[in-house]
């Protein structure tokens, strides 16, 4: 039995979501892959780190910050490591980069993954910036070190839009992406609808744990950017930035304006759109638009929604429906299956 060694950077919601699934599906992974999986490795902002090469216990891990708030200085797998120090000096087989988004450069997220591919290690991100800033850089670095760089949570937590692209669409030429990816927007775009007065939605939203309190990311495009960037780099190769794509948020969004769309038969969602322009450039637009009631886009049980056009297979959608923090750990699992799968 191999031991596969794994270092987590974060340990929010897509990384003790990961947490609990792999405990789960531990001893099937042993006897379906030959891999005894293990992490090693686990760095937080604020809360400690912890570092055991002989395997990490996950679930007392997450009972220390739920219930502690921090990670315990008195254990003896405690540690003072960064981000940084681990992907540099650890002996792991594959890094997750789960720390926070920073929309503006991608850093330091993008440099983990760099330090790490350099090493020859595989990386799986669930963070957007790397991929919205240096996508091609990290793909290219990732082929030259013969490694696996997988992140399938960036974009509609763990539904399989990249694993499908990559497994089932390798012949097929994407010239037009269009979505809704941002799950807040739509959350409270629909609860508007409803009549719900704005700081309750908010409210609401915080408490089932989806909603973070500063949500300006989410109501000024930035999210759905960062996330239409990711798509339109990794499936259409555009080579662009966020800074690139024309972004208007949901926050001019009245009740009024959702109420006259309603007159005409339609809905306000926050659209994504990708396409190729007459210059033969790839460029990206992200505000809100309205659509027609009876369109797939506009079910107001939709977490998330994406089109694919493709030359060969023409439209393909698939569709987000629930919004549990397992997905988003799935994710971060299947990518590190997957690599696993890669290495027999």
């Amino acid at each position: 039995m191999k031991q596969f060694s794994v270092a987590m950077l974060g340990y929010g919601i897509a990384g003790k979501a990961f947490a609990r699934i792999l405990n789960q599906t531990h001893d099937e992974i042993m006897e379906k892959t030959g891999y005894d999986v293990k992490v090693v490795a686990i760095t937080t902002g604020s809360r400690g780190s912890l570092y055991c090469m002989d395997g990490i216990d996950l679930a007392e891990a997450t009972r220390q910050l739920e219930e502690d708030g921090h990670f315990d200085v008195n254990s003896t797998i405690y540690s003072t490591m960064s981000s940084m120090e681990v992907v540099e000096t650890v002996d792991y087989d594959a890094v997750l980069e789960l720390t926070p988004l920073n929309i503006e450069t991608g850093l330091p997220a993008a440099d983990h993954i760099r330090g790490a591919l350099n090493r020859g290690k595989h990386a799986v991100s669930a963070n957007k910036g790397p991929l919205a800033w240096y996508y091609r850089e990290l793909r290219d670095l990732a082929k030259e070190k013969g490694v696996c760089f997988f992140y399938e949570t960036t974009v509609m937590a763990g539904t399989p839009v990249f694993n499908m692209a990559d497994n089932c669409l390798q012949y097929c030429k994407i010239d037009k992406i269009e979505g809704i990816f941002n799950a807040t927007t739509n959350y409270i775009l629909k609860e508007m609808a409803k009549g719900v007065p704005y700081e309750e939605i908010l409210k609401a939203g915080r408490e089932q744990g989806f909603m973070e309190a500063d949500t300006s990311m989410d109501t000024k495009g930035w999210d759905a950017t960062a996330k239409l960037t990711v798509l339109l780099n990794v499936l259409m190769d555009a080579g662009i930035t966020p800074d690139m794509i024309d972004r208007t948020g949901i926050e001019e969004v009245t009740l009024e304006d959702i109420e006259a769309a309603k007159s005409r038969g339609n809905v306000i969602k926050l659209m994504c759109r990708g396409t190729i322009d007459e210059n033969g450039n790839v460029i990206g637009k992200v505000a809100p638009e309205e659509i027609p009631a009876t369109d797939v886009f506009a079910d107001e049980n939709l977490v998330a929604v994406v089109s694919l056009y493709t030359d060969l297979m023409g439209k393909l959608t698939m569709l987000q429906y629930g919004l549990e923090t397992t997905q988003t750990g799935y994710g971060v699992f299947i990518d590190t299956v997957r690599i696993l799968d890669n290495l027999k």
